[in-house]
C-alpha cells in the first residue's frame, strides 16, 4: 500500500524538524517526515559542538545568523523543549597580520548589521582564558551575543511541536528512489512503502549528495569527519569562558559542564561517513592547543566522553536552499558546513517561504540557490571553522 503527504521531508535531523515545524505554523500539516535511523535528532545534529555565532564574512549568514539566534534566545516559550541557550561569546584569537587586517572587514560587516562585535588588544583577549599565551596575538574579535546551545533540545522542541500540529514522524524509513511524471517528483520511495507527494525536501546533512543522486541530481554537499574531544572535569578554568579558537590553527575549546570540550579540523582528511573518533589526530589537535593554551596540559583526558560526527560541505561553505531548476518539486536544505544548528530557525521558517508562497522572502536567498555553482557566482564564507 502507498501513502500520500502534500510534503515528504527526508530527513529528521534538526533542520528537517525545523522545516517540518514551520510549514504546521502556517498550517501545512500534511507533512511526512522519514528518518532512516531508529529515532530522529540523532545524526550530525546530535554529534554537534553546538556553537552559534554572528561573526561570519559575508551579510547572508550574519542575516540568518541574526534571526535564528533571536529565536533560540525564546526557543523554549515560542516553540518548546529546550534550547539552553548559553551566550557567552566567542572570542576568535589572531597572529596573522594579513588575516587580521582582511578580517576587520568582517567585522565592519557585522556591526553595519546590528552584531556587537568588538575588536580587542591581545591584552584585553588573554583575561579570559588563564595563563593563555598572547605575545603573538595582533588582535582578537569577541561577540557577546555569540555561544552555544542544546541541539537535541531544539530539534525534539521542534518535532514533538510539529507533531503536535498533525505532522507525521516516519522512523526506520530509508529513501530508495524517486517517482518522476511530467517532469517533477510526484513521490518517494523507501524500504516499506511508497509515499507519494507534491514536494520533496532533501534535509539530509551530509548523506544530500546521495540523496539527490537517487533523483538524477548532482548536489555538491560531502561528508568530512569532525573529532571532539573532552578533558575530565578542569577546575583550572573556573567559571565560564567564550568558546575560544585559535584562528591560525583552527583549535577550538568551550565549558562542557565542569569539563573542557576541544576540536580541531584535519584538512588532510578526505571526504568520508567515518563517525568513529579519530585518536591518531588528537596529538595534533593537543599540540595546536597546548601552544596558546599551556594551562591544558594539567587536563586529563575522558576518552568515554569523546566523539565524532560529519559536517556537511560544500565548495564555497555555504548552504544549497530552495527549489531545484532542474526537477520542479524538488527542494535542496542542506550544506550548511557547519552551520546547521545556529542557522536551522531561519532556515524552517525560509523552506516553507519557498514551498508555501513560491520563493522565500524574509531574507532573499537567491546566492544560496544551486545555480550559483552553474552560473559561476559563488561567495565563499571566509570564516570557517
Amino acid at each position: 500500500m502507498s501513502q500520500r503527504a502534500h510534503v515528504v521531508i527526508i530527513g529528521a535531523g534538526l533542520i528537517g524538524a525545523s522545516i517540518a515545524y514551520h510549514l504546521a505554523l502556517r498550517g501545512c500539516r500534511d507533512v511526512l517526515l522519514l528518518e532512516k535511523e531508529a529515532s530522529a535528532i540523532c545524526g550530525s545534529t546530535a554529534r554537534s559542538a553546538a556553537g552559534v555565532r554572528h561573526q561570519f564574512s559575508s551579510a547572508i549568514n550574519i542575516q540568518l545568523s541574526r534571526y535564528s539566534i533571536e529565536r533560540l534566545r525564546n526557543f523554549d516559550q515560542e516553540v518548546g523543549g529546550h534550547a539552553e541557550l548559553r551566550q557567552v561569546g566567542y572570542l576568535l584569537l589572531f597572529s596573522d597580520a594579513a588575516v587580521w587586517a582582511e578580517y576587520q572587514s568582517s567585522v565592519a560587516l557585522q556591526r553595519e548589521l546590528g552584531v556587537p562585535t568588538e575588536c580587542l588588544t591581545p591584552q584585553e583577549a588573554a583575561r579570559f582564558v588563564p595563563r593563555m599565551r598572547s605575545a603573538d596575538l595582533v588582535g582578537a574579535t569577541f561577540c557577546p551575543d555569540d555561544g552555544y546551545v542544546d541541539p537535541h533540545g531544539i530539534g525534539m522542541g521542534y518535532v514533538r511541536a510539529a507533531q503536535a500540529m498533525g505532522v507525521r514522524l516516519q522512523r526506520d524509513t530509508t529513501a530508495t528512489g524517486f517517482t518522476l511524471a511530467g517532469g517533477r517528483v510526484v513521490g518517494v520511495r523507501t524500504n516499506h512503502d511508497p509515499v507519494s507527494c507534491e514536494f520533496v525536501v532533501n534535509a539530509t546533512g551530509p548523506w544530500a549528495g546521495e540523496v539527490g543522486a537517487l533523483a538524477g541530481l548532482s548536489i555538491p554537499v560531502r561528508p568530512y569527519r569532525r573529532n571532539i574531544y573532552m578533558t575530565t572535569p578542569f577546575p583550572q578554568i573556573p567559571g565560564t569562558i567564550p568558546l575560544t579558537i585559535d584562528m591560525a590553527s583552527g583549535f577550538y575549546m568551550r565549558h562542557e559542564g565542569a569539563s573542557m570540550l576541544m576540536g580541531r579540523s584535519n584538512p588532510a582528511e578526505p571526504s568520508s561517513f567515518n563517525q568513529n573518533v579519530d585518536w591518531a589526530w588528537l596529538d595534533q589537535v593537543l599540540e595546536a592547543g597546548l601552544q596558546r593554551f599551556p594551562i591544558l596540559e594539567e587536563a586529563g583526558l575522558a576518552e568515554s566522553q569523546c566523539w565524532a560526527g560529519l559536517y556537511e560541505i560544500t565548495p564555497d561553505h555555504n548552504p544549497i536552499l530552495g527549489h531545484h531548476p532542474d526537477l520542479p518539486g524538488y527542494l535542496d536544505a542542506s550544506g550548511f558546513s557547519g552551520h546547521g544548528i545556529m542557522h536551522s530557525p531561519a532556515t524552517g521558517m525560509l523552506i516553507a517561504e519557498e514551498l508555501l508562497d513560491g520563493r522565500a522572502h524574509t531574507i532573499n536567498i537567491d546566492e544560496l540557490r544551486i545555480t550559483r555553482f552553474q552560473q559561476g557566482a559563488a561567495h565563499h564564507e571566509r570564516n570557517i571553522i
